[in-house]
């Protein structure tokens, strides 16, 4: 008995000697330094602080000793007390059929301010439910926004009227656009339409959205008034957020591949040039809701792990125009991707990529293997391990080679290599190996390739220039709002990812049509000195005419030959299409 009795003080005495949180820690760990005369090195070990960060809470604990470990018990009840003298207030306005809000909003008119979570708080200990959507003759009388029409194509007033636009600089996009095959395009490849809103009017729609650089098709309720984006797609008036929401959630996802492909031959006709090169790369586009069945992907922007849609892009490294997305990618089928793209490609062009740049974590040894076998070129970093680290760095100074790189904009020019072959588990042949020092970076570089005659020094320049999808990304995160879905995810993310390559095709194809250096400038230069632009609309009996307002950069439109560009718009009754700068 006096064992067991023994065995129960011993177990108490763990919880004064072994903290449970990090406030006990330190009071711990300091009392044992200031009370019990410990060294500073001997408290730092006890209690598992490293030396220096055990001395930076010593000094932060002088110079404000009293500092409280111990908080004081809370006083009164946790919850709303039964005796609140709003209570029954706010019972009476919710049997009135009012809202947390419209509570709030009572209380404060009557000079009692009350936060939305108390109100909550107090509704939910009464047992009232949630409240379902009300009918607007439901709702307390307020202001409320003015109602727009319905989108219906067959109400499109193409009549002799003017009006201004916001949204004028969409119709530079106009001539590329009355050139595609819309109806081919998306209504005949399964894009669902109505006879209110065809297919290819919500496409158009979308993408003009997509175009002015919305940050949210939920924005899109501020804009359902203004007629230049409705005529821009066609419509009477631009569709609301409910239905770009739901229509997005309607397209099945193998309807997308089929479409890209039709989209890009006919851009391509339009004149957007098509290289030999591309760069990819993953994309992790972040959700920030609640129980989502996604993935945890790494999220270079945040530096963490997290749940998010893992989007696949290609870009063409000499038109910088992304050419390949896929916002299907899971972790059990990434590493198979850049052969999806391969095939993908080949059916487009009838022949396979010529040369493939992407990083160590793009794919497998084994798929490079099969890469080699197709006779594709490519260049990719490899994983750099300790023991590989060891190992280089153990090489005489002898060994290393030192170069000189000409095609790029940087002060480490002068770099040191190793140029040999090894071997790869799952690659057949032998690979080429450079290792590069004194690139910039603290540890060196392990570039893999398959381009064995080729100069090192060609190839850590070609390498270089893949730092530029990464820019576009940002690019297309940045002006495109690739990243902005938040927890309601507005707009399903393969379909968000599709209008954002056909939005960069655009943007590249009006970019080498005015020159001037243009041609890689970034879509929000593009955006600020051209497309951003306030516009008189004249809709006259055969023509519709734009007329822009004066702006600086308009002699380069002129330039470029845009006012004397004369289409008929086929989704706007054949009418020419006259742009006027002045």
């Amino acid at each position: 008995m006096f064992k067991d009795k023994h065995k129960k003080i011993t177990d108490c005495s763990q919880v004064f000697l072994q903290p449970s949180n990090s406030t006990h820690r330190q009071y711990e760990a300091l009392r044992a330094f200031f009370v019990d005369h410990l060294s500073s090195k001997e408290a730092a070990r006890r209690f598992g602080y490293s030396a220096g960060s055990f001395r930076v809470l010593v000094y932060a604990f002088r110079q404000n000793p009293d500092r409280p470990f111990f908080i004081p018990p809370a006083k009164g009840p946790k919850g709303a007390p039964k005796s609140d003298p709003l209570r029954q207030q706010i019972i009476q306005a919710r049997k009135q059929n009012l809202s947390i809000y419209d509570i709030q909003d009572l209380l404060i008119r009557e000079e009692h301010p009350l936060s939305a979570v108390r109100i909550s708080s107090i509704l939910k200990e009464e047992g009232f439910a949630r409240l379902p959507r009300r009918a607007d003759d439901e709702r307390p009388s307020a202001p409320h926004s003015d109602p727009a029409a319905k989108a219906d194509v067959r109400q499109l007033d193409l009549s002799s009227r003017h009006f201004r636009t916001q949204f004028g600089g969409l119709f530079l996009f106009v001539p590329y656009l009355a050139s595609i095959p819309w109806e081919k395009i998306f209504g005949r490849n399964g894009f669902p339409g109505t006879k209110m809103i065809p297919a290819a009017h919500a496409i158009r729609s979308l993408l003009g959205l997509k175009l002015y650089g919305s940050a949210r098709h939920s924005h899109v309720m501020s804009e359902v008034f203004d007629p230049g984006l409705a005529l821009f797609a066609g419509l009477n008036c631009i569709p609301k957020r409910a239905f770009l929401t739901e229509y997005s959630s309607r397209i099945y996802p193998d309807r997308y591949p089929k479409a890209m492909r039709a989209w890009f031959d006919a851009v391509r006709e339009l004149g957007l040039p098509s290289g030999e090169s591309f760069d990819l790369d993953f994309h992790t586009i972040p959700f920030h809701g609640e129980d989502a069945l996604l993935q945890k992907h790494y999220v270079s922007k945040r530096s963490r792990r997290q749940k998010g849609v893992l989007a696949f892009v290609v870009q063409d490294a000499d038109s910088h125009v992304f050419c390949y997305g896929n916002a299907q990618v899971r972790k059990e089928n990434q590493n198979d991707e850049v052969l999806r793209f391969v095939q993908y490609w080949k059916k487009r062009t009838g022949r396979l990529p010529q040369e493939l740049i992407f990083d160590s974590k793009l794919t497998t040894y084994g798929n490079l293997n099969q890469i080699n076998q197709q006779e594709i070129q490519f260049i990719t970093l490899r994983r750099r391990s300790q023991q590989m680290l060891d190992e280089v760095l153990a090489r005489p100074t002898s060994a290393w080679r030192q170069i000189h790189l000409e095609g790029v904009s940087r002060i480490y020019r002068d770099p040191r290599i190793l140029d040999e072959k090894i071997t790869l588990a799952g690659y057949e042949k032998p690979i080429r190996q450079i290792v590069v020092k004194d690139l910039g970076h603290e540890e060196p570089t392990f570039l893999l390739t398959n381009q064995l005659t080729r100069s090192a020094g060609k190839l850590i320049e070609r390498y270089a220039r893949r730092m530029i999808i990464e820019n576009s990304i940002q690019d297309g995160i940045d002006f495109f709002h690739m990243d902005a879905l938040s927890s309601a995810v507005p707009m399903k993310v393969d379909c968000d990812l599709q209008l954002t390559l056909m939005a960069s095709s655009l943007y590249r194809l009006f970019g080498n049509e005015i020159g001037q250096g243009y041609e890689h400038a970034k879509s929000r230069t593009l955006f600020r000195d051209f497309v951003d632009a306030h516009a008189h609309v004249e809709i006259e009996p055969k023509e519709i005419i734009v007329r822009f307002q004066k702006r600086a950069h308009n002699p380069l439109l002129l330039d470029a030959g845009f006012e004397n560009k004369l289409v008929k718009i086929p989704w706007l009754g054949n009418k020419l299409l006259r742009l006027v700068f002045g």
